[in-house]
């Protein structure tokens, strides 16, 4: 089209004939399909005169025109989404968003955690080379007993407990108020600094000469029954007792603390010049306790600091003291922690004021958290917390122990040494710092951070490996089961309490309480299968499995969940999750949202692993809950809902297969199909299972009916489901050609999916094959896999990240997308489009894809967009006369569009695009005469 016949704007010529009415003698491109052309081809002019009258002939080219009709309107409804199908649902499904939703899914899945290689058969007592480790997970609020705390341990907290940031506040409140109610996670060492902080105090005030002068009070007589002991003085308790306190709130039936009770005890406290912590967990029960006068936040212990002191003392087993006596009798002072100035802060020879003094020197010992079960020193003593080595001079960084930020003071050779001398301790802590920053031990660990117990066998783990006990292949399947042993903590006995008399009652259990006990276990369920969502999805998705897993706990009696007493933060503690800033897909569009993730890319699969293998009871209410996230209608819960249900389905696909995936396979629903398609698709990712789900598939494209043949063909998209590219495009074809074409459509996207993997060449080869076909239904197969290729975005199909060629282009047509990534390829996309465009019941829907092409040029802000992948392609798509005829008759069209009119100068640059500057100007010379 010349720039002048452009700008003038004449008449709209007609619309250029298709393949079928071109002259018998066209060269054929593109796989021309000579069987279609023969049927569909007007007859030749020098055919011989019909003896029927003119009125016969004017039917009968009247009845062929109406069969091009139908055929065309045959094929425009194959290129119709097939995902939309639903009955009452016209709008296009999200595809974009499914498969950013599947990919996200994937990765916080794809740790290869599946076959944790840790032994769990007795999950409370890790073995690993010459390490054993106690990692008791029953609760201590259960096995916790009134009676005094051993000095040993006292005298083990006084010189090792690490201080959490805010220590100094707790303590000032505890000496103020008496009283101290103190909040946390299970395992965080909360009960570990109570001790310490009743230790403290009760060590400078009245019950000072006390051997026994801190107790740990039965949880179950609760805050009321302590008051009275406390004030009536009853079981010989000398002045000046410390108390610890850990009420079993969590048991169905019974009820927290109020502030009255809790002014009760401060009052007898002070009468008898005592103290006393209360320890809860965090959550809706103990929330109105932390909210008051008493109350207050445990933080965790600092986790790098953990595993350095821990792994610098068990390096220390192994070469001796170098500073020959830590702890009380060591020259800082009589208990090792240095002197304290007038408010209890360290001085800087002694160490670290929490609100701005200097570092205060403590090497480590860690005890586990006996709140939260998570481990045991060697001895098996049960201290609950961050514990480290003191050493005896009272001054950090003389032995080279490691700073709070990892850092190492003073390893050099020759300082921090062994009895010695020889500097082997420093280089040991030289190679431990090497070792644990080892990206493939850190993958294996798979936390964020460490709670107390975990520091400890991790830290073990690396002094074994550093000494030659514990192998690499040991090493790394203890760090792996550092992520088991939080999930079976999690959910061991969790519903023991219901099958218990409550408190004062030994004849009937309270079932009342089932929502409340398992919610906490139904948001950490839901946070491993929508990990990445919106926060608000995944806490909807909890409180559906808080209701399903209450039924089948106590099917006689409807779950009753208060509405108000949520607690985010309290959810985000208790699951070890983050909040995170991110993007959430509404509608087809990216908006800002509150999204959450584990603390650790381990927990998601071991908390589904030890779902599925230990807790079979829970399977059917789990399974019932996945199939309710596969009819919800955002991608973002559906499709990780699929990924996660696949993960299963791996560790027993007997089950997941039968309960899971060949249900929602035979649903009426397209969502369903899709969701049991990508399950299928996950667990053909593990070569275990790879030949299982593709003898599945391979059945039901064969043998199955119409809704299990739509899911094979599903599936094979993925491109996992197959032995090889030809075997997945022979299935597909058989799926897409079967009944007359029934399952064309879904065969078809499903073909244009595989165009993003690295065989396009193999998939373009096979489309231009079936063009040649003898048959209707494979030429049709390829020409709606040819449009469907125009009309697809890249986002779409792809499930590649951001930063690959074709994921930079997540907005594109994907024809464009690969014209312009693929130079290689663009003579063979151009040479199946043209066949499109020229054959007769295809040409109106390709020369729309044409035109929906052409207007992504440029953006509507007259920035660039596609203009690079036409750039590749119109040149090969316009190499004849009459394909330019073509372009510049839709130019022509697009300008004079009523509704969306294309600017002349968007018009014009398309043009050049299209046609060689020298061809343009001999066709300016002819229009000019």
């Amino acid at each position: 089209m010349a720039d002048e016949a452009v700008a003038a704007r004449p008449a709209e010529p007609a619309a250029p004939k298709a393949k079928e009415a071109r002259s018998p003698e066209a060269p054929p491109r593109g796989g021309g399909r000579g069987d279609d052309r023969a049927k569909d081809a007007p007859e030749r002019p020098d055919a011989p005169e019909p003896t029927d009258t003119s009125d016969s002939a004017d039917d009968e080219a009247g009845e062929r025109e109406k069969e091009r009709e139908r055929a065309a309107d045959r094929f425009k409804d194959r290129t119709r989404d097939p995902l939309t199908e639903e009955e009452g649902e016209e709008g296009p499904t999200d595809a974009a968003a499914a498969a950013r939703a599947r990919r996200e899914g994937q990765k916080l899945l794809s740790s290869n955690r599946d076959l944790i290689g840790f032994d769990r058969s007795d999950i409370g007592q890790v073995h690993i080379g010459d390490i054993n480790v106690r990692l008791d997970a029953l609760r201590s609020g259960l096995l916790m007993r009134d009676g005094p705390v051993p000095a040993e341990e006292l005298l083990r907290i006084r010189r090792t407990h690490i201080e959490p940031d805010g220590y100094v506040r707790l303590r000032r409140a505890l000496e103020a108020r008496r009283l101290l109610v103190l909040g946390g996670a299970p395992g965080t060492g909360r009960a570990s600094t109570a001790l310490a902080l009743l230790e403290e105090v009760t060590r400078a005030g009245e019950g000072r000469e006390n051997s026994e002068r801190v107790r740990r009070a039965d949880p179950a007589r609760g805050v009321r029954e302590l008051a009275t002991q406390v004030a009536g003085g009853t079981g010989g308790h000398p002045r000046g007792t410390g108390y610890l306190l850990e009420p079993a709130l969590d048991r169905p039936g019974t009820l927290p603390p109020d502030g009255m009770d809790l002014d009760q005890l401060a009052s007898a406290l002070a009468e008898q010049g005592s103290y006393a912590v209360v320890v809860v967990s965090v959550g809706s029960a103990a929330n109105p306790l932390l909210a008051g006068r008493y109350g207050a936040i445990c933080p965790p212990a600092p986790t790098r600091e953990l595993v350095a002191v821990r792994l610098r003392q068990r390096l220390e087993e192994e070469h001796g003291d170098p500073v020959g006596g830590g702890g009380a009798g060591g020259p800082g002072g009589g208990d090792g922690r240095g002197p304290r100035d007038g408010d209890g802060s360290r001085d800087a020879g002694g160490g670290r004021d929490r609100n701005g003094g200097a570092h205060r020197d403590r090497g480590r010992d860690e005890h586990a958290d006996r709140d939260g079960g998570e481990g045991r020193d060697r001895d098996g003593s049960p201290d609950g917390g961050g514990h480290g080595r003191r050493d005896g001079d009272g001054r950090r960084g003389r032995d080279g122990s490691v700073g709070r930020d990892g850092g190492r003071s003073g390893d050099r050779p020759g300082r921090g040494a062994g009895p010695d001398g020889d500097g082997s301790l420093s280089l040991l802590l030289e190679r431990a710092a090497e070792l644990r920053e080892d990206p493939e031990v850190t993958e294996a660990v798979g936390l964020d951070d460490l709670r107390p117990a975990e520091a400890e066998l991790f830290a073990s783990l690396l002094a074994g490996h550093l000494r030659g006990t514990v192998s690499r292949a040991e090493l790394l399947s203890g760090c792996r089961g550092l992520a088991a042993v939080q999930a079976y903590e999690w959910f061991a006995g969790v519903d023991r309490a219901l099958a218990a008399p409550p408190p004062g009652d030994g004849r009937t259990p309270v079932r009342s309480g089932t929502a409340a006990l398992f919610h906490p276990v139904a948001f950490r369920i839901a946070l491993a299968v929508l990990g990445g969502a919106s926060h608000s999805a995944v806490s909807a998705a909890a409180h559906l499995l808080t209701w399903e897993l209450s039924v089948q706990s106590d099917p006689d009696s409807t779950p009753a969940r208060p509405l108000f007493c949520d607690d985010p933060e309290a959810d985000l503690a208790l699951s070890r999750a983050r909040p995170a800033d991110g993007v959430v897909d509404v509608a087809g569009s990216e908006v800002t949202g509150r999204l959450i993730f584990y603390r650790g890319s381990a927990l998601p699969a071991a908390v589904l692993a030890e779902l599925w293998d230990r807790h079979f009871p829970v399977r059917a209410p789990v399974v019932r809950w996945l199939r309710l996230l596969a009819d919800d209608p955002r991608p973002q819960v559906s499709m990780r809902a699929a990924v996660a249900a696949g993960e299963l389905s791996v560790r027993d696909f007997e089950h997941g297969y039968a309960e899971l995936i060949r249900p929602l396979a035979e649903a009426p629903t397209p969502r369903r199909r899709v969701f049991a398609a990508t399950a299928l698709d996950q667990a053909a990712g593990h070569a275990s299972h790879r030949r299982a789900v593709r003898k599945v598939v391979d059945n039901w494209s064969l043998h199955g009916t119409p809704a299990q043949r739509w899911t094979a063909a599903m599936a094979l998209g993925y491109g996992r489901c197959a032995d090889s590219m030809d075997d997945t495009l022979d299935t597909l074809a058989e799926i897409g050609v079967r009944d007359d074409g029934e399952q064309l459509a879904v065969a078809s996207l499903n073909v244009v999916r595989l165009l993003t993997l690295p065989e396009c060449a193999t998939v373009l080869r096979r489309l231009a094959a079936w063009t040649g076909h003898r048959r209707e239904e494979y030429q049709d197969l390829a020409l709606v896999s040819i449009v469907r290729l125009a009309l697809t975005d890249v986002d779409e199909v792809l499930d590649d990240e951001p930063g690959t060629p074709l994921g930079d282009r997540g907005d594109w047509p994907l024809l464009l997308a690969l014209a312009a990534t693929r130079p290689e390829l663009t003579g063979k996309l151009a040479d199946l489009f043209w066949t499109a465009l020229n054959t007769a019941r295809s040409r109106d829907v390709a020369l729309d894809a044409l035109e929906t092409l052409l207007r992504s040029a440029s953006r509507k802000d007259g920035r660039a967009w596609t203009r690079e992948g036409l750039a590749a392609l119109l040149p090969a798509l316009t190499a004849e006369e009459q394909d330019r005829r073509r372009l510049d008759w839709l130019l022509r069209r697009m300008m004079r569009d009523q509704d969306r009119p294309l600017a002349e100068e968007r018009a014009r640059a398309l043009w050049r695009l299209a046609v060689p500057a020298r061809q343009r100007r001999s066709e300016e010379e002819e229009s000019h005469g």
